[in-house]
């Protein structure tokens, strides 16, 4: 197997994002940009990612994976992880990274679990294409994950399929499945979007409770600021494909950007007469 291309420019960050561009074919025969120049930085943190549907956030994360659709292009700059450049090392090496050192929770478990496996059965799975593991390891180290997203009772449900569990069950097992490999860098795209409101605090708990004890980095995509605001370290703020502002999580008040201060003003606010809410009056300068 061919060495991973290593980047001289990485040191301290674990990813490194520098004018990220993400192009799919249109009609015409030419393409169209769904991600122009994102650039960012990922240390051990949490980072949110917010905007509107179709502002490039979880093309972002994709591209990152290593899940770009096949017809799609994907350039960068620089776009590497832990000094492995990301864009040229071989594919093996990508497949090794993906899943393993870097994991990505998708939106809804309804379309993302195998509905003819067992939650049990994914989750090894999962397991065995990054470690040399016996079945019965295998087996414990599943259920041990599954306790680790505050399931009570893994052995019941390790053997369950995807449609005999709620939609917020279906979702830690999905956590449960990107995490028992232990990654470094875990990408969760809406992971509480399908979720009550109740159970979306007990997601976002697990997932700050893990990135603690293990240390890992974490970017949380979203359309909910006031969430993101709440839950992350840093904010990026997105809007037609590129990154419009960046800001710590506690200083939304402080926005720059006439697009995330609209967003700002659209949330609801308790104890004060908005009806009708404002709404966003976008401006063509925005998208340059």
């Amino acid at each position: 197997m061919r060495e991973p291309v290593r980047d001289p420019a990485v040191r301290s960050d674990m990813l490194v994002v520098d004018d990220l561009r993400v192009s799919f074919p249109n009609r015409d025969g030419g393409f169209t940009q769904a991600v122009r120049g994102v650039s960012f930085t990922l240390g051990r943190e949490r980072l949110g990612i917010v905007g509107e549907s179709g502002s490039g956030k979880s093309q972002t994360g994709r591209a990152i994976m290593g899940l770009t659709a096949p017809e799609g292009r994907v350039t960068a700059k620089t776009l590497a992880f832990d000094g492995v450049d990301l864009i040229n090392c071989p594919p093996r090496e990508r497949r090794r990274l993906r899943g393993g050192r870097i994991a990505m929770i998708l939106q809804d478990p309804k379309f993302s679990l195998n509905p003819v496996m067992t939650i049990g059965d994914q989750i090894v799975e999962t397991l065995d294409a990054h470690a040399k593991v016996s079945r019965r390891e295998a087996r414990e180290r599943a259920l041990e994950t599954l306790r680790q997203v505050q399931i009570d009772d893994p052995g019941r449900v390790y053997d369950l399929y995807p449609h005999e569990v709620s939609g917020g069950m279906g979702q830690r097992a999905m956590i449960a499945m990107m995490l028992v490999a232990e990654p470094d860098l875990l990408i969760a795209d809406e992971p509480t979007s399908a979720l009550d409101v109740t159970v979306q605090l007990q997601v976002l708990a697990i997932l700050d409770r893990l990135v603690a004890e293990r240390g890992m980095g974490l970017i949380f995509i979203s359309h909910d600021l006031r969430l993101v605001s709440t839950f992350c370290d840093r904010i990026l703020v997105m809007y037609a494909g590129r990154v419009v502002e960046e800001l710590p999580a506690g200083g939304l008040k402080d926005a720059k950007h006439p697009y995330t201060r609209g967003l700002v003003n659209c949330l609801p606010r308790l104890r004060e007469d908005r009806h009708p809410l404002p709404t966003l009056d976008r401006r063509p300068e925005w998208a340059l």
